[in-house]
Formats: structure tokens, sequence, C-alpha cells
């Protein structure tokens, strides 16, 4: 994917996470976006409002986010939300009792939890497929389908969706396409340009690349939607606070330096891991011998920096992930520090027991923007 300057004379990626709704303020000329702290507005008359009444509805620093992740998306208008569940949670309460939700055999855990511990209560149903096998995505696909809910890459597997197949399958069914860009990431992929109806985010990850927020944001093109899932933030109230929502506008401006330095890394670590004579499997779309080399070069611009792998045996991942110094212990990803973890007892608990197997074998990396051969370096003492 290229992101040279169009005919029409639209502005480059990169500039457009600095400028796009992030003007200098009009009356000092401060060149960052104030931080709005306010939970209300003074209003010129009864029921005029200058834009919002409450916070609840909007706010100025919130604005300024949606309108550059919306740029960067291609998208008509972004929403943002306290988390990404909580801008989960608003996109599925845009259904209704008894329709279905198709979803990954490779799914983050607290989507997989929503929907089988919270939403099962509201009537929503949802099945579990393989989405890299269109014949069976095509066969989970039934009357009452209104969303397939696509990760590319996987967490954890790090597995590679076809996002113009699978928004082709969910049109045919008179469903929605909905693509968690969180790993990729707008400057990686655009699954609004392949065909998605709908992207999400877990902002606290990559978008603020800092570990110091948690946040979330929906991207549609669609009018009808947009009015539906803007009447939600403000009917149910997830909605983020303006100190969240510069921390991200600050990441924002960054992300392309970031994702490409966290690109070089994972690509180095994977390589790496994959010589390793401890490892039995490296999980990276990157390595020409992934299953999804190939859709992954057509559809991204460069291969994230997530890597996972699996070792000989369980006790074999604690040591490892318990030994490492640059690598911290931690669950989340994104950030500019690396993290390493067991998804199974960690990200990945809720879904103990259920059709989406997890081994304690795995283990899953965020590789961050520290020098690659440190990182390098610090796994292969680990391995011991």
């Amino acid at each position: 994917m290229s992101d040279e300057r169009r005919d029409d004379g639209e502005l480059r990626f990169e500039t457009r996470a600095i400028h796009v709704g992030q003007d200098p303020e009009a009356e000092f000329g401060s060149v960052n976006i104030p931080i709005y702290q306010t939970s209300t507005f003074a209003q010129p008359a009864v029921g005029k409002p200058k834009a919002w009444d409450y916070a609840r509805a909007g706010n100025p620093t919130r604005e300024a986010l949606q309108q550059v992740l919306a740029s960067l998306e291609g998208g008509a208008r972004a929403l943002c939300f306290s988390s990404g569940l909580g801008a989960t949670t608003t996109l599925l309460l845009t259904l209704r009792t008894g329709d279905h939700v198709l979803i990954s055999d490779d799914v983050y855990g607290g989507t997989y939890r929503l929907l089988s511990r919270v939403m099962d209560r509201w009537g929503l149903v949802f099945d579990v497929v393989d989405m890299t096998d269109l014949i069976a995505c095509r066969a989970a696909v039934r009357e009452g389908t209104a969303l397939l809910w696509v990760e590319s890459p996987t967490n954890p597997f790090l597995k590679v969706i076809d996002i113009a197949a699978l928004a082709d399958l969910a049109h045919q069914a008179g469903a929605r396409c909905v693509v968690d860009n969180t790993f990729a990431t707008p400057y990686l992929q655009r699954p609004l340009e392949l065909g998605a109806d709908i992207v999400l985010h877990s902002m606290t990850k990559y978008l603020g690349g800092h570990s110091d927020l948690i946040g979330g944001a929906l991207v549609a093109n669609d009018p009808e939607l947009i009015e539906r899932l803007t009447f939600l933030v403000n009917a149910a109230g997830a909605v983020p606070g303006p100190m969240d929502c510069y921390l991200a506008l600050r990441g924002v401006k960054t992300l392309a330096l970031r994702m490409d330095a966290h690109c070089r890394g994972a690509r180095q670590v994977a390589e790496f891991l994959q010589g390793h004579p401890k490892v039995t499997r490296v999980h990276y779309p990157g390595l020409p011998g992934h299953p999804g080399f190939e859709v992954a070069v057509r559809q991204m611009k460069d291969f994230g920096g997530m890597v996972s792998f699996e070792v000989a045996s369980r006790d074999e991942a604690i040591r490892v992930v318990e030994s490492t110094k640059l690598f911290f212990l931690a669950e989340s990803l994104g950030g500019v520090e690396s993290l390493i973890e067991l998804p199974g007892p960690m990200t990945h608990a809720s879904v103990s027991g259920s059709p989406i197997e997890v081994p304690d074998t795995l283990i899953r990396l965020s590789v961050g923007i520290e020098h690659p051969e440190d990182l390098v370096a610090d796994l292969e003492q680990a391995l011991g």
C-alpha cells in the first residue's frame, strides 16, 4: 500500500497525522490541541449550545483526535471511546436480539468474553470459524448473520485474513464486515479501502504508543451507521476523557516513525527465533513460510511489531518469559517498550474451555523500538 501524494493533492500519511484537526489554537496560537478539561459548556441561549451541551456528547480535544483518525483510516467519521472494549460494546449495541456474529477462531480474549458472557444475555448469538478458510466462512454464514468480526493479523497467532474476500462475503449475506485493525494500524493497513464497513481500534496500543492511556475508536463511512453510533456514544456513555485524547493525539503524530521501527525490530527478532533450536514454531506474517504471507504482502505495507512463538513445554515457556530483562513480563502491546507474555494464562485466559485453543507453550512478543540487536540478545539469554 502506497502513501505517495495522490493526483488530487491529498497530503501523505505522516503529514496528515500531524496536521488534520490540529491547527494552532486560535486565541494564543498553541501548536498543541488544548486539553479541554470540562464537563459542560456555557450556552449563549436556551437549547442552543455552540457545539455540545455536555462533554459526554463531545469535547474539542476528542473531536481533534476523531478527525485525524478518520483521515488516517480513510473514513468519513471516527468516534472515540473509553477503551477498545467500550468501542466493541457500543458497536454490538447496534445489533438486535437474535442477530448472529461470526468471529475468528483466533480472536482477542476480551472480544470472546464479551460475546460469550455478556452479550449472550441480550440475545446475540455467535459462531467461531477459521477465517483463513473462505469455504468454512461461507458455510458458517447464515440467515440473521449481521457482522463478520475480523482481526488481521490475529491475536495471538498472527494469522492473516483476506479482508477484501471477507468483506465481499459479508455483503453477499447482507451483513457488515468489521475489522479490528489494532495490530496493523492505519499506517500498515486500511481495511475500509479493502471493502470493510467498520474499523475498530484499541487506541491503548499502537495509536497511543506509550503505554499511558486506555482508549478505543471506531471508523466508518456509512451515514446511517455513523448516526446510530453517534447516538450511542451519548446514550451509552463509554467516552474517553480529554487527557487520554490528548495523549492519543500525541502518539498518533509519531505513529509512522514508530511503526517502521516496530516492524524492523520484529522482523529481526522473528528471523532469530526461526533459527533457534529451542523454538518449535514462529508466527510472524513477514516470514515467507507463514501461511498468510502472500495475503499480507497484498494488503499490508509492512508486517507489524507482533511476534509469537512456541517452545517445547509449558515449563520452558514460563522459564523464558520470566527470564527476559528488556522484554517486560506484562499484558498489552504496542508501546515503545518491548513486552513478553503467555497468552494462555494471561491475555487469553477468558477463552479457556472454548473452541478457541491457545496452547500453554505459546509466547507472545510485542517488539518495541529498542535496538533490535539488544532485543535479540535478551531473547538469546532467556532461551539459554
